[in-house]
């Protein structure tokens, strides 16, 4: 049974669940508590696990012996448990009521065909699920999830290399640091092959995450856990005191959460020179503010259009963000790739300068992927496809970007004098009749004027002719 096969059957099992109100996102969180104990059978890492709560023991039970040994499991792990078993059960608790259905969740999994020499396929599969989750429009977890053809494009231009430090600050389910840590291990001769100090070190230190969410981060441990890290992902919020610590990265690769802080409410942070309750432009400086200052360390942060052109502290940040660091690109996305319709994104690519007295930002250069684009959704998903010509030209001569309509270039001077909005760079959309194929007003009216005295002239010798007919 492939993997697919598997996710297919596995989230068919939600069904079961119908009646007990469990929604997508529950049964996710209650897949990954039983998931965990089986695949720790399958890879033979049950050693964390009290023997007294591992997956033989689950399996052997039925009925409401099962669905009290489970609620006993649930509190034992997340109380006595060490490491991240404690980490992924703590404050763990099931919504399954039924005994018959946590009874055939439990079974329908252990009777599935397993590949335990395969540690590859628990990770994809565990994706699988995470992505099904996210379409799901009813479970809410979009907001979790980037589209994967947008994270490997922003992973493959951003080129982490082995030794570096990479982080996402709002981590969701670690689905930039998986796909970062893949790069570099494929990119690593032989997968790897490298000296056993320096191998740990991409395993356990090379990335990291923090995530706000309980149950996202739960879904983020188990995600990192799958795909061979044991890194260290944070549970708390990036915006107060406790992200001060989360600095002197080489990469940063994020989708951070869209929106203001509830009640106005503004971030508890010392370090931030500008104080502001739009969480997009707080995470901006987090960001660019948790690089190393070496002209190498680099970020790709995916923003809303309001960071593009917002006024005030919108545009202080942005002035900051050209002082320190090289804007490099900024590409508009197409609308409808993620779970709130009609959002309009871009991703940042930018690298942090050295201090500097003068603007580290030069020019920015602008690639139009939203303008007569075909609307995304379900029916029509990302692909890697649409990112073509932008991957194939990003590191391209002036000479070729210029050639590609949808590339275009700005001045620091253009900018400034723009107010420094980076709202720029769309192209004229085709379905829009442009302001510039429009006749003008002045010109329209004089032609039209013209036209009104000719043809009275000629209405008047009409009627000249007509009062004083020629004799023939």
């Amino acid at each position: 049974m492939n993997t697919q096969e598997i996710v297919q059957k596995l989230w068919n099992l939600c069904n079961v669940l119908r009646d007990d109100g469990i929604t997508y996102h529950q049964y996710v969180t209650e897949l990954t508590y039983i998931l965990f104990l089986k695949m720790a059978k399958e890879t033979r890492k049950e050693d964390g696990i009290p023997a007294a709560y591992r997956w033989d023991e689950l399996i052997r039970r039925e009925g409401i012996e099962l669905r009290a040994f489970y609620r006993e499991l649930l509190l034992k792990l997340g109380t006595e448990g060490t490491g991240i078993v404690q980490q992924i059960y703590a404050n763990a608790q099931t919504n399954i009521d039924e005994p018959k259905n946590l009874e055939k969740i439990v079974k329908s999994i252990d009777q599935l065909i397993w590949h335990s020499e395969d540690r590859e396929q628990f990770g994809d599969l565990y994706e699988g699920l995470l992505e099904k989750n996210a379409n799901e429009k009813k479970s809410g977890a979009g907001q979790y999830f980037t589209p994967r053809p947008l994270i490997d494009v922003m992973v493959r231009l951003i080129d982490p290399k082995p030794g570096e430090r990479c982080n996402d600050p709002a981590c969701g389910t670690f689905g930039f640091m998986i796909a970062a840590f893949q790069h570099v291990y494929k990119a690593t001769s032989e997968h790897f092959d490298l000296p056993a100090e320096r191998a740990e070190f991409q395993k356990k230190k090379a990335f990291s995450g923090c995530e706000l969410v309980a149950d996202a981060h739960r879904l983020a441990l188990m995600n990192a856990m799958l795909h061979g890290l044991d890194c260290e992902i944070l549970l708390g919020d990036s915006l107060s005191s406790f992200g001060e610590q989360m600095r002197d990265f080489d990469v940063v690769l994020t989708n951070p959460p869209f929106g203001t802080k509830k009640g106005g409410e503004r971030p508890t942070r010392t370090d931030l020179t500008f104080i502001t309750s739009n969480k997009q432009l707080n995470f901006l400086q987090h960001i660019y503010r948790s690089l190393r200052a070496d002209g190498k360390a680099r970020a790709g942060v995916v923003l809303p259009d309001n960071v593009l052109f917002q006024d005030g502290d919108g545009q202080s940040i942005r002035m900051d963000l050209m002082r320190k660091c090289r804007l490099d690109v900024v590409l508009r996305l197409p609308t409808g790739i993620f779970y709130a319709q009609g959002v309009k994104t871009n991703v940042l690519f930018f690298t942090r300068m050295p201090d500097i007295a003068q603007d580290a930002t030069q020019e920015v250069w602008f690639y139009d992927l939203r303008t007569n684009m075909p609307s995304f959704g379900k029916t029509n998903e990302l692909n890697e496809a649409c990112f073509e010509e932008f991957v194939r030209t990003f590191h391209a001569s002036r000479e070729e970007k210029l050639a590609c309509e949808r590339w275009r270039v700005f001045t620091r001077e253009e900018i400034r004098a723009r107010g420094d909005s980076l709202d720029l760079g769309l192209m004229r959309d085709a379905s829009v009749v442009a302001h510039d194929d429009l006749p003008d007003p002045v010109e329209s009216a004089e032609t039209a004027i013209a036209k009104l005295e000719q043809a009275a002239d000629l209405l008047a010798e009409v009627v000249k002719e007509l009062n004083h007919p020629s004799v023939p």
